[in-house]
């Protein structure tokens, strides 16, 4: 018997989770969905033909749940996150709160399943942002054959990711626009519309971003290396998957034979790199579908021992959804939560 609980699972991510969960056959006995009080009553899909209907998270006892999935935002994760995990739930999170906290793993399965050794420690996992969660998961093969001294990404990362409120201000605004009407903005800074803005989450000091900052420190906890990581992140008008370009510095020389190798050998991973037209992956094909792309395979000219590619996922099922229902397999592969008879 196993009981699994959601939380947020009235939003995009949470939605996710429930599909995830369902399509992948998880051994669930039962499984809780979980929102505000307001959302209370709702019901919400689970696989095909089940609806679920949604109980208050404020009013919802832990005891006796083995695994929940977090997507509620940081501030509700804050506060119930940490009482789910005193009622002896594990908490998979995935919002940015726990993430770096050095008693809670943050973890991507094919990259650092080892990590979940420590999931005791305070009962929660953390579940990395979803742009670091396809990098590193392209990274990792690479830098386990040559050592990754450094990495430039650019990120193109979808509206999906802050949340339906965005994903309607993108549709509402492309609509307006056609018909001369106008739109002020309300999630973002700008226009997203037939534009794009170099600004995901708070500025910091040092005039990145806080979505930026998070690429460097997350990739560094994952890997348990010290990889030098520069990013610039900017939201596009694409409904759902990030896609990023990164350049790769590695510590020895290095053939594109190599790197198609390690990289085909790569769970989660699938290559797509025919030099010709259409010959590579967009986020249009990426939707939907479980893999971390990587397309336009090259070595930089311009430096030594550095490659360029194109890499592309579904920020929703392998930045987010997915990634916290695969540790949760990890969980019970790895026997840290047990199948009671």
């Amino acid at each position: 018997m196993l009981k699994i609980a959601v939380v947020g699972a009235t939003g995009n991510v949470g939605r996710e989770m429930l599909e995830t969960l369902a399509e992948r056959e998880f051994p669930a006995s039962e499984v809780v969905a979980l929102a505000s009080r307001g959302s209370a009553g709702k019901e919400v899909s689970y696989g095909n033909h089940k609806r679920l209907k949604v109980q208050a998270l404020d009013d919802y006892d832990f005891t006796g749940t083995h695994i929940a999935l977090f997507s509620p935002g940081s501030a509700v994760s804050k506060v119930h996150a940490p009482r789910a995990a005193a009622a002896g739930c594990m908490v998979i999170d995935n919002t940015s709160y726990f993430r770096m906290d050095a008693n809670v793993p943050l973890v991507v399965p094919e990259v650092n399943p080892e990590a979940l050794a420590d999931a005791h420690k305070k009962n929660i996992i953390a579940n990395p942002n979803c742009s670091t969660i396809q990098m590193v998961v392209a990274l990792k093969p690479l830098h386990d054959m040559n050592p990754i001294k450094r990495v430039v990404v650019s990120t193109y990362q979808s509206v999906s990711g802050a949340g339906k409120d965005a994903m309607d201000e993108l549709y509402d605004q492309t609509k307006a626009l056609y018909t001369n009407d106008h739109k002020e903005p309300k999630t973002f800074t700008k226009r997203i519309a037939f534009n794009l803005i170099p600004h995901i989450d708070v500025f910091m000091d040092d005039g990145s971003t806080k979505e930026e900052w998070k690429m460097v420190e997350e990739t560094k906890k994952i890997m348990g290396a010290d990889i030098k990581v520069s990013a610039t992140c900017v939201r596009v008008p694409v409904f759902v998957s990030h896609s990023e370009s990164v350049n790769i510095e590695f510590t020895k020389p290095i053939t594109l034979e190599e790197i198609y190798e390690a990289l085909e050998e790569a769970e989660g991973v699938i290559v797509s790199d025919q030099r010709e037209n259409g010959g590579y992956i967009t986020p249009a094909e990426a939707t939907g579908e479980d893999a971390v792309f990587i397309s336009r395979i090259r070595l930089d000219a311009s430096a030594p021992n550095c490659v360029n590619m194109w890499i592309v996922s579904d920020n929703l099922r392998k930045g987010a959804a997915l990634n916290a229902v695969q540790i949760a397999e990890k969980l019970l592969e790895q026997q840290i939560v047990k199948l009671a008879a």
